[in-house]
């Protein structure tokens, strides 16, 4: 097949880019022809809230130069407007609930008009797939017909060595944005043991916070971004990894450390009570609540039978989490509106 993926980004840690980068693997990986449109070979001003509205536009122009695809599958809703305009078979796949995640980063206001947008999206596309059960019960309940098709890591091309610089060791890798739990990050950050040391990854609108945070507390060490192998690496030497998000899909992230044999200490939202079943292969605790990401912290660090025992149930969890097997459930459905044409 000839296909076309649009995506608002395809490179960084980020959870969009990284399943854009595995799915392209994937694709080629068995035999198919992929080209991309996104922000790394578009135009974009790279302003908070004018990256996504520029990316509209110019990969809309972009797409007119995109001719006899079978197959044009579209990331998230900026992605939508060029989806529509391209020749082929349109699939359109959303990370999360678009109009709450535009709610939670630009206001109300913003979210009411991406709200419209995205329901002329949807008609736009032959199929509708998201990642997570709670965006399926969503998009259902307002009656569209979607597919569940979840993310995905490829497992064996991760880094197998460990970073490991503290004794204690904990890590938080993401985009630092409010709907990341920036603001419980940053107080969990604070109350830390000096003993146990900190290490933030990322790069995002609240990264000054984080960086005036290590100027006050010496147990906390904002490296930026980084690339996916020292990432990798780092979480993979790291005892626990924290994600107190307020939103999330199924987390690139908490996929990777399940595979790294890293602990997981996440907020009941979105897919994490989809990956995470609390106490056995993970902790899942409410948003916000810092004193319990504190408590959890210091215990799972104190406790190295249940730590063992978490990760090796996260270890078998991911497996089905694999490119290797969720890459064909997108192939089953590239060939399923290809046979709708027919």
């Amino acid at each position: 097949m000839k296909i076309l993926l649009i995506s608002p980004t395809q490179s960084g840690i980020g959870g969009i880019a990284q399943h854009v980068q595995g799915l392209t693997k994937f694709l080629k990986k068995n035999g198919h022809h992929v080209e991309i449109i996104s922000s790394e070979n578009t135009f974009t001003i790279p302003i908070k809230g004018l990256k996504n509205p520029s990316f509209m536009i110019s990969s809309l122009i972009k797409s007119k130069f995109k001719k006899n695809f079978d197959i044009v599958h579209a990331h998230n809703i900026p992605s939508a407007l060029a989806m529509k305009n391209s020749t082929g078979k349109k699939i359109l796949t959303i990370h999360g609930i678009f109009s709450q995640q535009i709610d939670q980063l630009h206001g109300k206001t913003t979210g009411n008009i991406s709200e419209k947008y995205e329901k002329n999206a949807l008609k736009w596309a032959d199929a509708v797939t998201v990642i997570s059960k709670e965006a399926f019960d969503h998009y259902t309940n307002l009656g569209y017909t979607v597919f569940q098709v979840p993310n995905a890591i490829d497992i064996s091309s991760l880094e197998i060595n460990a970073d490991k610089r503290y004794t204690k060791q904990i890590i938080f890798a993401g985009r630092l944005s409010s709907e990341k739990g920036i603001d419980s990050l940053i107080s969990i950050a604070q109350k830390l043991p000096n003993d146990i040391h900190l290490i933030i990854l990322g790069a995002g609108p609240e990264e000054q916070k984080i960086k005036d945070l290590t100027k006050t507390h010496k147990n906390i060490h904002f490296l930026g971004y980084q690339n996916k192998k020292e990432t990798i690496s780092l979480i993979r030497g790291s005892d626990l990894l924290i994600q107190p998000s307020l939103q999330e899909g199924i987390s690139s992230t908490l996929l990777e450390a399940m595979a790294c044999k890293t602990a997981i200490i996440t907020t009941n939202v979105g897919g994490n009570n989809e990956l995470i079943q609390n106490n056995v292969n993970g902790i899942l605790l409410e948003p916000n609540d810092v004193d319990s990401f504190i408590r959890q912290i210091s215990y799972l660090l104190n406790n190295e039978q249940l730590l063992q025992s978490l990760v090796e149930h996260a270890f078998k969890t991911v497996q089905k989490y694999d490119w290797s097997q969720i890459g064909n459930l997108y192939l089953d459905v590239y060939e399923s509106i290809l046979g709708k044409s027919k």
